[in-house]
């Protein structure tokens, strides 16, 4: 890889708001991380949601009856998720559930796991990484589709600690 494509790749991954890409050849191994940058991309998207917050507001007046039950059940939950200790992913990839099509997940809701414990793979560059609990618990919600992008500290599970 020549410098000027390397260039290239940096400018790519400035420009696309991703904050740790690591790629592997057999001949080459780059590790690119931005700091300080993650805060200034959350205050554009902070922005918009008091918008998005005004409107229902008013539209809110003439069906008052119904944001009322829909508010309700959402803040028990959020309260119930803050007991949860959270699995992220540790880079960016292909998030599956099990080793192979044909075998079971490493784990489902109300699996039990331990600390060291396989609960995925996230594939990336083509070298599938198991990814290991971090907390003992039971899994209660698992947060990604099977064979779906994930990015580096996304969540994952939410695990209930034992």
């Amino acid at each position: 890889m020549e410098t000027r494509d390397i260039q290239k790749l940096i400018d790519f991954i400035a420009q696309s708001g991703l904050d740790e890409v690591n790629i592997e050849t057999n001949d080459l191994k780059i590790s690119v991380k931005r700091y300080g940058q993650a805060p200034s991309s959350f205050v554009p998207s902070a922005a918009p949601a008091p918008v998005q917050q005004a409107l229902p507001q008013s539209v809110a007046p003439a069906p008052a009856s119904a944001p009322a039950p829909q508010a309700a059940p959402a803040a028990p939950a959020k309260a119930d998720e803050s007991n949860y200790v959270t699995i992220k992913s540790p880079m960016i990839g292909t998030f599956y559930r099990s080793s192979s099509p044909d075998t079971p997940s490493f784990v489902e809701v109300g699996s039990e796991v331990k600390t060291g414990k396989v609960v995925c793979i996230i594939e990336a560059m083509k070298l599938f990484n198991e990814i290991e609990s971090e907390v003992s618990g039971r899994i209660v919600k698992v947060l990604v589709e099977n064979a779906t992008p994930v990015e580096y500290d996304q969540p994952l599970f939410l695990v209930e600690p034992m």
